[in-house]
């Protein structure tokens, strides 16, 4: 059985935790009606348990183990330590009003990722913005809301990117189009001290930043921002996740990865070093 390092966050530990047992399931020859059956639920309720899209009961897992032959002490404790751990609320519980269900799985995923890679197109990615580009941005796509609720959600953001910070921080690696900082959200100076923050985070070793340019014309990520995610344990596999208007997309399957993975290769390889990110930063900044 997989042995977790501390740190990891709920939503990771999850899908660990579900993948072991997808594994011994398989290895049995079991099928998920059949484990399903057991514990009084369904097929997709398996499903759901082996994607780490839920939480888990302590007494189905136990179950479940039975069925699959895992008897020794050892290794049915440390599985259902996992899902105790599994079943721990995250920092962001307390947002959960604020956080769609979609959103609340990246978030998680975030927390416990060893490597961040990512493609913006239309605004600074959230763990690189601004308070005041945060405001900003939340703002316009909040119409309506109360200001309460927008400085929680400036609140919530700025909370995510302590995970840059930490003993375990990932390497953030961003490819950001000129557009999404060309575009003066919040007003000039808003504008003007977001440029001269993502100047600041170059010197964290951690965070490496290109620009797309405008002068390359077409390239190979004309269909939008994404996200590949990386995490310690070698049975996690990266998961890309691509944001929509009012949901997000979470693939893992090796072919998606492997297209996905080319295309920020390509990205990487026709954007600007990070020596010429800083150039390009101070000209956008100057001309605004």
């Amino acid at each position: 059985m997989t042995q977790t390092q501390p740190g990891h966050g709920p939503t990771a530990l999850r899908i660990l935790l579900g993948t072991q047992l997808r594994k011994l399931r398989e290895d049995k020859g079991i099928s998920r009606h059949d484990a399903g059956h057991l514990i009084r639920g369904s097929e997709s309720k398996i499903s759901r348990m082996e994607l780490g899209r839920v939480s888990f009961r302590e007494r189905d897992v136990a179950d479940l183990l039975t069925m699959y032959g895992v008897a020794e002490d050892d290794a049915r404790g440390a599985i259902l330590e996992l899902v105790e751990r599994a079943n721990e609320p995250g920092w962001w519980h307390r947002f959960t009003d604020l956080l769609p269900s979609w959103f609340q799985a990246y978030v998680g995923l975030e927390e416990a990722a060893e490597r961040i890679r990512t493609y913006e197109v239309q605004f600074v990615p959230g763990l690189l913005q601004t308070k005041e580009y945060a405001r900003a941005v939340i703002t316009a796509g909040a119409v309506g809301a109360a200001p309460e609720e927008i400085a929680r959600r400036v609140d919530l953001r700025l909370e995510r990117q302590r995970v840059l910070e930490g003993p375990r921080r990932p390497m953030f690696w961003a490819v950001i189009d000129e557009a999404a900082l060309s575009r003066p959200i919040g007003g000039t100076e808003v504008m003007r001290g977001q440029l001269q923050h993502l100047i600041e985070l170059m010197d964290q070793p951690n965070v490496t930043l290109q620009v797309m340019p405008f002068n390359f014309g077409g390239h190979a990520a004309e269909g939008g921002a994404f996200s590949i995610l990386r995490f310690p344990d070698a049975e996690l596999p990266d998961i890309i996740y691509v944001e929509q208007l009012g949901s997000a997309l979470y693939l893992d399957k090796r072919d998606e990865v492997d297209r996905y993975s080319e295309v920020m290769e390509r990205l990487c390889a026709v954007s600007t070093t990070p020596g010429e990110t800083v150039e390009i930063l101070r000209k956008i900044s100057r001309a605004l």
